[in-house]
């Protein structure tokens, strides 16, 4: 009796040790942010990471006694992550590959480019990651099409992101993607802001050149923006509010194998109008019908609105099979009374501008087994420019639409040789249709144009990585076939890049584009004079297929906190049409096409020391256009920024963010009438094209983010940014007209100066 009982004793002392041994190790295990921090401060160093992607990971934290390349292959073996430490002191934490994924073909080679969350990828494109973004000068919410402008050699020649220009190229020369999804509308206020809710948007590619041979269109560049892949199991969101808009975000697990994320905007100028709305306003209708009309006639009641809608689910229907699904909708709106008084009678009529898009994609992905992934993708989307423009004295109305609806379906397949060779194959089919119509109603005229193209691409693409992963080659071809014209293109593509003696790399792009869509301007006043770009199909004749040829070579040296970076370039396009050039001068009204070259340099210095990182950037571009109908056959570009120079400082500390810069450019080329001999034949005479420059561009911005805890579970942020801090008057276009016999010149003005708030609530 004795014995058993002693035996049972020891039974329940057993189970108690192992118990306690267990619930001991439990509560032994920290959240792996935690332990980041911590090495963070042990050994000087920075990880770089997508916070989602880590939260809800518990290990126990290495011994305080391990080296850092100890610890960091003790969280290797702990977690499903790789843990890469770069010459800056700078740990990339990768995902482990546990099939084939398209998100693990680039891995990133130069971090915190600029800034911490802009980062150089090893096939030579950049990306803004979102989630681990620090701060720019003048922006307080990320806006996207802003931020890329802090990238040499990508400027906006107008300060609009409806007109960024890449290496001298035209914005619709841009490829701008939302998910996958072609979007042929960019900006909000018409380009004063980004129309893509940076909330919802995770990260942000560009590729200047050497991109994959799965993407069409886009000669000058692409700017892809993506959302979260990853399948939400916690619920989140926030909402904001600043001078401009109110705006709300919300990611929702929906269950284990699904989850939702919504974004909304809108403008809240229903309600109040800041000083920032009124600048902006005031920005967008110099020289147009909405701020000088006629003598005779008194424009009143004049309103602006916008907002967008986005959203994307994903369904994992198991773990080799996912299911994805967008949706954006986007509109702006600006509507003015035109009041006149005739024979004592007073009349109103009013007039308005619209732009709208809509679009949705479908995206099924399947994983076969350790070497093989297909995927299928399809998109429509749809823009429409819409104005109407009531002419109150003649008591007529005028009528103009530009409509693109567009369909794109591509099958592709990701098949992995081995550990250092993957190939990428597929398929693609894109119609695009565009609609033109004139209408005026007294006396009856109508003009409705409607024409369509389908393209088919066929394409495959070798990528090579080495075992030590400082070298990296991708090479391929796309060939495309144009019914319509019965024609084909073949388009290679290569992409190069090699890290070597530990701190240099260096990188080798180039590609054949073509796209089959361009924006043109028939006269300046078109859709009142604000968004005068219209969207035309390629005809094969006067409006050509537009064809580019790009290379690069770029050098890199990186080493404790320092980046020295250049690249020289060589781009030339052919296909463009006068009409896409914006001229106001005396090739206003030609209409003819030829081609433009491009060469040029980009450069970058950046040092990060402490809580600070300073950069200085310079481009140095020459381009000139080419058009053997003209007079002059070779002259400069409209787009030619001979010299441009960026200058930035941030100041980051635990929950408080400032960032200070300058920007200095050249001036524009512009083209000036000849002194003592202005007019002849009732005509403006003009000198050499392009011959002269404005003066030059000069901006100073500031912005600083104040991050806080509302409660134990709610954060909160307040900014505050102004743009152009010096208030400098910079003339961004200059024209001439003639006025009462004489010439006028016209002097269009860029923003003065224009501050923001920004409060934010996330939860």
């Amino acid at each position: 009796m004795a014995i058993q009982t002693k035996r049972h004793i020891l039974i329940l002392l057993f189970n108690f040790i192992f118990f306690f041994q267990s619930h001991t190790q439990e509560t032994d295990k920290t959240p792996l942010l935690e332990i980041l921090n911590t090495l963070e401060i042990r050994f000087n160093i920075q990880f770089n990471y997508a916070e989602d992607s880590i939260l809800n990971i518990n290990i126990r934290p290495p011994s305080e006694k391990l080296s850092l390349k100890k610890s960091l292959i003790y969280l290797e073996t702990n977690t499903s992550f790789l843990y890469k430490l770069t010459d800056d002191n700078m740990v990339l934490i990768i995902a482990k590959v546990t099939g084939i994924n398209l998100q693990q073909l680039s891995e990133v080679m130069v971090s915190g480019y600029i800034v911490k969350g802009i980062n150089k990828l090893n096939n030579g494109s950049f990306e803004i990651d979102i989630s681990d973004f620090d701060i720019l000068p003048g922006l307080i919410d990320t806006d996207v099409l802003q931020a890329i402008q802090a990238f040499p050699g990508i400027q906006s020649i107008n300060e609009t992101v409806s007109n960024i220009n890449i290496r001298g190229g035209t914005h619709d020369q841009n490829l701008i993607l939302w998910d996958d999804i072609k979007m042929y509308q960019s900006g909000h206020f018409f380009g004063l802001i980004s129309m893509f809710n940076p909330q919802i948007t995770q990260r942000v590619s560009l590729t200047k050149n050497g991109s994959f041979v799965e993407l069409t269109d886009g000669v000058s560049g692409t700017i892809s923006m993506e959302t979260d892949k990853d399948l939400s199991k916690k619920f989140k969101g926030n909402i904001g509010v600043n001078f401009i808009d109110a705006n709300g975000f919300v990611d929702i697990p929906i269950n284990d194998k699904s989850s939702l994320q919504v974004a909304a905007r809108k403008s809240i100028s229903d309600f109040t109008e800041t000083p920032t709305y009124n600048n902006f306003f005031d920005r967008i209708s110099q020289d147009t019908e909405v701020e000088n009309n006629t003598m005779s006639i008194i424009n009143s009641d004049k309103t602006f609105d916008f907002y967008d809608a986005s959203l994307r689910w994903i369904y994992k229907i198991n773990p080799k099979e996912e299911l994805r699904v967008n949706f954006i909708n986007v509109a702006n709106a600006l509507v003015f009374n035109e009041n006149t008084t005739v024979d004592s009678v007073e009349d109103s009529k009013e007039s308005s501008l619209t732009q709208n898009s809509i679009a949705g994609a479908i995206e099924y992905s399947k994983v076969w087994d350790s070497k093989w992934q297909t995927t299928f993708e399809a998109y429509e989307t749809d823009y429409k420019l819409k104005s109407i423009n009531a002419n109150v004295i003649d008591a007529q109305r005028f009528l103009q639409e530009n409509k693109v609806s567009e369909t794109s379906i591509k099958v592709k397949t990701n098949y992995k040789i081995n550990e250092g060779l993957k190939l990428l194959s597929g398929y693609h089919f894109v119609e695009t249709e565009i609609t033109n119509l004139d209408d005026v109603d007294i006396p009856r005229f109508r003009l409705l144009v409607s024409e369509v193209i389908r393209t088919h691409g066929l394409f495959s693409q070798l990528s090579y990585k080495s075992k030590d992963r400082n070298t990296n080659l991708s090479t391929g071809l796309r060939y495309n076939y144009i019914d319509k014209f019965e024609k084909y293109l073949l388009e290679p593509r290569l992409s190069f890049s090699h890290k070597f003696f530990n701190h240099f790399s260096v990188t080798v792009l180039g590609e054949f584009k073509h796209q089959n869509t361009s924006q043109v301007i028939n006269f300046q006043n078109d859709f009142l004079g604000i968004e005068k770009r219209r969207w035309q199909l390629s005809n094969n004749s006067d409006i050509p297929i537009i064809q580019s040829r790009q290379t690069s070579l770029a050098l890199s040296f990186s080493k404790k906190g320092w980046l020295i970076s250049a690249e020289g370039y060589y781009k030339k396009v052919k296909g463009i049409t006068t009409q896409s050039q914006g001229f106001q001068n005396q090739y206003e009204f030609e209409r003819t096409s030829g081609f433009y070259e491009v060469r040029g340099i980009d450069f970058i210095l950046r040092k990060q020391l402490n809580n600070f990182n300073s950069w200085l950037s310079y481009s140095f571009m020459n381009s000139d256009y080419n058009f053997d109908d003209l007079p002059e056959r070779t002259f400069p570009s409209n787009f030619n920024i001979r010299h441009a120079i960026t200058l930035g400082t941030n100041y980051i500390a635990e929950k408080f963010k400032l960032s200070a810069g300058l920007n200095w450019n050249s001036g524009r080329p512009t083209t000036q009438p000849v002194v003592g001999n202005e007019i002849t034949d009732a005509i403006i005479n003009f000198g050499a094209t392009n011959s002269s420059e404005l003066q030059d561009y000069l901006r100073v911005d500031i912005s600083a983010l104040y991050d806080f805890k509302l409660t134990r579970k709610t954060k909160a942020n307040i900014g505050l940014s102004v743009w152009n801090l010096l208030d400098r008057t910079n003339i961004i276009n200059s024209f001439y007209r003639i006025n009462n016999g004489e010439v006028a010149e016209v002097q269009q003005r860029s923003l003065g100066i224009t501050p923001n708030l920004v409060f934010r609530v996330n939860f």
